[in-house]
């Protein structure tokens, strides 16, 4: 009788388990599709992002479910090691997002996937305890009342690409309130050269050797660490317009007609030639600092703001450069 009772009390558990765990299974993934964000990614003509805002808390996590029903999109966390995701058509990719401090956090995608690829932006709004996010500190170009879209074209120009390796010794003689990194970031190369050019010290100097002395100055305030940097950087985010070589022919841009000072805020344009030494030795690491916060308005180029942390930034401005003052470490 015993035995009977506990083979039947044996046979009904291992029933009981059979619909358990299959059960349990599904309220498991009911729960957790309850707690997961389902993302869309679509190009900006087709919708852009299904959500531009999601609601997140301090310290619980974040579970998107993320696809493209399009093209291949990415998905990245601005100002954010995260890191970034390939999102294909048609498959899904799951990530995990956990916030420490309350604000506001800006997604995007990182992947080229029209001329309109800039509105593909989104926000995470985290909100509960702790130290938010600390605010920007103010831009520089902002401090200085820089006019962003004033033509800033240099006028005097070098003969050849100016060198840093080429300096020579005479650098020990440069005023030393011109090697500072404030007269830098205030100064475009073409303004440090007539500085130099006006230096009772460098009076004996050439024209070429005082370029080349700018370079010097440029290369001094990087690093080769920093160029590749800003190198990564220019390629992932840049290079879809403005060309692999910086000539202002990425795939995004052909066929659209070259900027011209103007036609700003009016319509997609191709960007300026920085192989052309007229656009970067006038302009100051501030006032491309500022394009790159804030765009193009209207031209087609993203606002960098919300994105890039100021280091990168930096870095990114290191490795413009490159394409008009060159040095050892100078990638083009």
């Amino acid at each position: 009788m015993r035995k009977e009772l506990f083979a039947r009390s044996l046979v009904i558990f291992f029933l009981l388990l059979a619909v358990a765990i299959p059960l349990g299974g599904w309220w498991i993934s009911k729960a957790a599709s309850a707690n997961t964000l389902e993302l869309h990614a679509r190009m900006p003509e087709n919708g852009g992002w299904n959500i531009d805002t999601i609601q997140a808390q301090v310290g619980k996590p974040l579970h998107l479910h993320i696809t493209s029903d399009d093209v291949v999109h990415g998905f990245s966390i601005g100002k954010s090691d995260q890191p970034t995701l390939e999102i294909q058509p048609g498959e899904y990719v799951d990530t995990t997002l956990t916030f420490d401090r309350p604000g506001k956090y800006t997604f995007y995608c990182d992947r080229w996937c029209g001329p309109n690829h800039w509105r593909m932006r989104g926000t995470i709004e985290v909100t509960g305890t702790g130290q938010p996010i600390p605010p920007d500190p103010q831009p520089l170009f902002l401090k200085l009342a820089l006019d962003l879209d004033a033509a800033h074209d240099a006028t005097i120009l070098p003969s050849q690409l100016p060198s840093a390796n080429a300096a020579g010794a005479f650098t020990s003689q440069i005023p030393a309130d011109l090697a500072t990194r404030t007269t830098y970031l205030t100064n475009s190369p073409q303004s440090m050269w007539k500085q130099l050019r006006a230096a009772s010290a460098l009076k004996s100097q050439s024209d070429a050797d005082l370029w080349n002395t700018v370079a010097w100055i440029w290369h001094s305030q990087t690093t080769s660490e920093k160029i590749t940097q800003g190198q990564k950087l220019y390629t992932t985010n840049c290079a879809a317009c403005h060309g692999e070589t910086g000539k202002g022919d990425g795939v995004m841009v052909r066929g659209l007609p070259a900027m011209t000072h103007g036609t700003m805020g009016h319509s997609l344009v191709r960007p300026p030639d920085f192989t052309d030494p007229t656009h970067l030795l006038g302009a100051s690491p501030a006032l491309l600092q500022g394009k790159i916060i804030r765009g193009g308005m209207g031209t087609g180029m993203p606002y960098w703001g919300p994105i890039f942390t100021e280091n990168q930034m930096d870095a990114l401005v290191s490795y413009l450069y490159t394409f008009a003052l060159k040095d050892s470490s100078a990638a083009p």
